[in-house]
């Protein structure tokens, strides 16, 4: 048997290429939609923390300028507060790793879509605001996607939405919580939680957002091999 799990090149270079395109493209329109998405799963991480730790969501708010907010009620405060960013590279991961590892991209895609919907549907307020229309028409746009890609863009669609987060989480915590020391961001509210100061949170989870994202693109440039060509097995005694 051969080994498994060898680095597909070909993959790799892909992923390379699809990552060097997206920071060359990172301050246009092209990119901005897909930010936007990254704060979507940033709040809705939250929002999930504070749930499965026994708490509910209030609503989630977006901006056109990028920003959000998660009002939940209950659950673990030190969780749901760590979740915003690292929940948005899980995010990311997950939908990287679901677009070169299965083979279900429309339905990922659709399924995706659909979740944006309805979590637009029941928490993002107000109605008639910024957030609530990025929600539903990112929803339908990916349904449409799906419905009208072929496979293999559909799973290109759903690697670039996953670098992309990727990136985005590393990118957005140095530029909240490094390079904005005094700025109210998680790791402050973090930090009146804990008594830890904020920058051990920043470095803390920068370095943790490092480690994940090259993983997760390492796995996603990996394939299974399965026994080498002209292998033969032994004969039963």
């Amino acid at each position: 048997m051969a080994a498994k799990g060898k680095i597909d090149y070909a993959q790799a270079g892909g992923l390379v290429a699809c990552l060097i395109v997206v920071v060359a493209l990172w301050d246009t329109w092209a990119v901005y939609p897909l930010r936007l998405l990254v704060v979507f799963f940033h709040e809705l991480s939250h929002g999930f923390a504070a749930v499965v730790t026994g708490g509910s969501i209030v609503e989630i708010q977006m901006n056109a300028q990028e920003g959000g907010l998660c009002i939940t009620r209950g659950g673990n405060r030190f969780l749901t507060l760590t979740a915003g960013y690292l929940g948005s590279l899980m995010w990311g991961g997950a939908i990287l790793l679901l677009a070169t590892r299965t083979k279900g991209g429309q339905i990922v895609l659709e399924l995706l879509g659909a979740l944006l919907i309805v979590v637009t549907l029941i928490w993002v307020r107000p109605f008639i605001g910024f957030g609530f229309g990025f929600g539903l028409a990112t929803g339908l746009v990916l349904i449409a996607l799906a419905n009208l890609l072929k496979s293999m863009a559909t799973e290109l669609v759903l690697i670039v939405i996953g670098l992309t987060s990727c990136l985005y989480a590393v990118l957005d915590i140095k530029s909240d919580i490094l390079d904005r020391p005094h700025a109210v961001s998680d790791a402050v509210l973090l930090a009146d939680v804990t008594g830890i100061p904020a920058m051990v949170w920043g470095v803390l989870w920068l370095g943790v957002s490092v480690v994940l994202a090259v993983r997760f693109i390492l796995i996603a440039s990996r394939h299974d091999t399965g026994p080498q060509s002209g292998a033969t097995s032994a004969p039963a005694p």
